[in-house]
């Protein structure tokens, strides 16, 4: 009877060990198959096209392509891919969505900075952060060199916060070394004597 009970043991342990072994063999095989495993391609570029041709031609390319932004680029036609995601060079499975960053011709609004007081180059760079184009600078005489004085939009002064399209160009008005400037007490003093 014991041997028996170890026969039958030894069977049902051998045929558990082969049932996982083809279990895992099918699983490893369907799971190839089903993520295509080493069909991978090269991820084209896509910047430059025109993003609705791409959209409509859509599968024919292998992939699938969404419009996830638009962004005002100045000299880019409306419609032309900026960016995609993933970028061009990396390995991708074909039917992998491809999201787009498309040219819009419409800039987009923003508000005008606080530049009053500020250095000339600080200045600079918060127009350019925000699209803004420097278009001049003017100088004026002020004991606070190169602080700006005024900003100005289209010749006309322009106050912060005000809504202004991105790409519009602002000329501001900085301070110029005028050299010495007299004390204030030195001068009430020569005027007392």
């Amino acid at each position: 009877m014991k041997k028996l009970n170890s026969d039958k043991f030894g069977f049902h342990l051998l045929a558990a060990i082969v049932l996982t072994i083809v279990l895992m063999v099918l699983v490893v095989l369907f799971l190839r198959l089903f993520t295509r495993h080493g069909r991978e391609f090269e991820m084209p570029s896509f910047v430059g096209q025109n993003a609705e041709s791409l959209t409509q031609r859509g599968r024919t390319e292998g992939f699938v392509f969404i419009v996830n932004e638009h962004l005002y680029e100045d000299g880019k036609a409306p419609g032309t891919v900026l960016k995609q995601d993933p970028a061009a060079g990396e390995k991708v499975k074909r039917g992998r969505k491809v999201y787009l960053t498309v040219a819009t011709d419409v800039p987009p609004t923003i508000k005008m900075p606080e530049l009053h007081d500020v250095s000339l180059r600080q200045a600079q760079i918060m127009l350019e952060s925000q699209g803004l184009v420097l278009a001049n600078i003017i100088e004026k005489p002020s004991p606070y060199e190169n602080a700006v004085l005024e900003v100005l939009y289209k010749g006309h002064a322009i106050a912060a916060g005000t809504d202004i399209k991105m790409g519009e160009k602002i000329t501001l008005v900085v301070g110029k070394n005028i050299g010495y400037l007299p004390d204030t007490e030195a001068s009430t003093e020569e005027i007392t004597n």
